[in-house]
C-alpha cells in the first residue's frame, strides 16, 4: 500500500478506512466482526483510520481494537496505525465556546481511544457567522503544544476561512474535503492555498456513497427513501452535478476505462482523485474486509492522460456543485444542510 508523508515525519496509507458507517446510520454493527475487520485492513497495509467525536461509538470501537491487538502492535506483528479523529463543536455552542469546552472534548477522545496523544484532530465549524473558529483553532494548537494532539487538520473549511487560521499561526497539515469526479470544488477553491501552505487533502465522497460503482450503471434514478443517509447525501450531489442522465453518461465512460484496466467503476473513480494534486489520501467507508480485494486494486493501475481526458470530456458538461468547499452544505435551509445533524456532541457528552 502506497504511503504519503503529510509531514516529514508523519506518513499515512493513501487509502484510509472510514468510520462513519460504523456509527449506526448504515445498519447494525457487530463489534467483534468490526474489530477483526480492522485487523484485516492493517494487515493489508491500510493502517490509517478516520473517525470523529460525533460518530456515535466509533472512537470507543477503535479504542477496543487498539486494546485487543496491543501485543501485536508492541511485537511488530501489526504495523503501527494512525487514528484521525475530528473535533466538531455543536452548532448551538459556536457563539459561546471556550477553551475548557474544547479541552473536554479532546480529553474525551483520548479516553475513548485509550491513547495519550491524538495523531490528527480535524477541526470542523458549522457556520462562519460565529467568529470563534480562529480562536478555537488556536486553543487546539495550545493543546497540541501541551502534548495532547500530534497534528492539527481541518474539515470542510473553505480557502478564505482556512487562511485566517493559518495566518494566526496554527499549523494545519490537512483539510478533509468532499472531492470526487462529481465534485471538483476543492481544486476550484483551495489549490493555490494548499500549494502555498503545504497541506494535503484527505478526501471523502470519492465513490459518492457507492453511486460511483457498477451497481448503478444503466439504472433509473432510485426512489425515495434511499437505503441510508450517505446515499441521500450523494443523490443531492448528483443533482448539483447535472442530473441523473449526465451521471449515467459519466458512469458509462468510467466503465469503459475500468474495462481497459480490468477493474471496476469505483476503483477508477478512486484512482482519479488519488492522482489529483495535493491529495494525501482517500477515505473509503468499506463496511467490512470483504471489500479489501477491490480496495487493493486501486493500487494496481494508473490512469493515463487519455483516461483523464475522456473523463473530463464528461465532467466539463457538469453544472456543479458550485461555490467554495462545503458552501452548499452550510445553508441550513437548503436541501444539503437540511439533512445534517448539528448537535451530536452534546448528546454524547457522557460517553
Amino acid at each position: 500500500m502506497e504511503r504519503i508523508f503529510l509531514t516529514k515525519d508523519y506518513s499515512i496509507s493513501n487509502i484510509i478506512k472510514g468510520g462513519w458507517h460504523l456509527s449506526g446510520g448504515h445498519g447494525p454493527v457487530n463489534e467483534a466482526e468490526a474489530i477483526q475487520d480492522m485487523r484485516s485492513f492493517v494487515e493489508a497495509g491500510i493502517t490509517t483510520f478516520d473517525c470523529a467525536d460525533i460518530y456515535t461509538g466509533v472512537e470507543e470501537l477503535i479504542g477496543k481494537f487498539l486494546r485487543t491487538e496491543h501485543d501485536a502492535f508492541v511485537s511488530g506483528n501489526l504495523d503501527a496505525v494512525q487514528i484521525h479523529t475530528k473535533y466538531v463543536p455543536d452548532y448551538d455552542v459556536l457563539g459561546t465556546i471556550k477553551k475548557s469546552d474544547t479541552e473536554s472534548i479532546i480529553d474525551r477522545s483520548l479516553k475513548r481511544l485509550g491513547v495519550e496523544q491524538l495523531d490528527l484532530v480535524q477541526f470542523a465549524w458549522w457556520d462562519y457567522q460565529f467568529p470563534r473558529y480562529v480562536e478555537t483553532a488556536m486553543h487546539l494548537h495550545e493543546l497540541q503544544l501541551a502534548g495532547k494532539i500530534r497534528h492539527i487538520g481541518v474539515t470542510n473549511f473553505d480557502a478564505a476561512h482556512l487562511k485566517e487560521i493559518l495566518d494566526a499561526g496554527v499549523p494545519i497539515i490537512a483539510n478533509q474535503v468532499q472531492y470526487s469526479v462529481l465534485d471538483h470544488r476543492p481544486e476550484k477553491d483551495m489549490n493555490p492555498l494548499a500549494r502555498e501552505a503545504g497541506f494535503h487533502y484527505l478526501c471523502y465522497g470519492v465513490i459518492a456513497g457507492g453511486f460511483l460503482s457498477d451497481r448503478y450503471l444503466n439504472t433509473s434514478s432510485p426512489s425515495e427513501p434511499l437505503e441510508n443517509r450517505s446515499l441521500t447525501k450523494y443523490r443531492l450531489i448528483i443533482e448539483e452535478y447535472g442530473g441523473y442522465d449526465l451521471f449515467q453518461s459519466l458512469l458509462t465512460k468510467l466503465h469503459e476505462i475500468a474495462e481497459k484496466h480490468k477493474v471496476g467503476i469505483a476503483e477508477v473513480a478512486a484512482r482519479y482523485i488519488l492522482q489529483k494534486p495535493q491529495v494525501g489520501g482517500i477515505i473509503i467507508g468499506a463496511r467490512n474486509r470483504n471489500h479489501l480485494e477491490k480496495l487493493l486494486k486501486i493500487e494496481s493501475f494508473t490512469l493515463d492522460q487519455a483516461d483523464i481526458s475522456a473523463i473530463e470530456e464528461i465532467t466539463k458538461k457538469s453544472t456543479g456543485p458550485a461555490g467554495p468547499v462545503y458552501d452548499l452544505e452550510r445553508d441550513k435551509n437548503g436541501p444539503h444542510g437540511a439533512i445534517m445533524r448539528y448537535n451530536l456532541n452534546g448528546q454524547n457528552t457522557k460517553r
